[in-house]
């Protein structure tokens, strides 16, 4: 696992070094996580599908694709983004590849990564084999880290 979690390091660091990607520590994603730790997890989850299925891919562009799918930059829970409340699963896509390109260049794998990382939600499905991947990655992760939560909860209202 420490060998994946350097790569990751590694294939994302000017991502993980950027100003915008550390703000995302303090904006909520799934439960108690993180956006930055969600998109980190999704990165190392996706690494280790591709290890594990024996997939063949471009892991610098799964990496960073991984770490910027949610960079839409804003806390989409706050009453301040109402608006966006009911409609972030489908609208922060590209929002994200918007500000994901505004700061870093990205390969056509990463924006199709960003883009598509919604899928069946953007309709048209990704291209690319990393793109399925960091998809699946995602959802896996998200699944896991709100189950977390859940579970939490549960527990309180037995305990309470």
């Amino acid at each position: 696992m420490e060998r994946i979690e350097d790569a990751v390091k590694k294939a994302g660091r000017d991502i993980l070094l950027s100003a915008h990607h550390k703000q995302t520590k303090y904006d909520i994603q799934h439960g108690n996580m993180s956006v930055r730790q969600h998109t980190i997890n999704v990165a190392i989850c996706s690494m280790l599908i591709s290890e594990k299925l024996g997939i063949s891919c471009d892991k610098k562009a799964l990496v960073r694709g991984a770490l910027l799918h949610d960079y839409f930059l804003y806390d989409w829970h706050d009453k301040d983004h109402a608006n966006i409340f009911r409609l972030h699963g489908i609208h922060h896509p590209g929002i994200a590849l918007k500000n994901a390109e505004d700061e870093f260049s990205l390969s056509e794998i990463e924006k199709d990564i960003i883009k598509k990382h919604m899928w069946p939600l953007t309709v048209v499905p990704p291209v690319y084999r990393e793109a399925w991947i960091v998809s699946i990655a995602d959802k896996y992760c998200s699944f896991m880290e709100t189950v977390r939560l859940h579970r939490k909860h549960y527990r309180r209202r037995q305990n309470g």
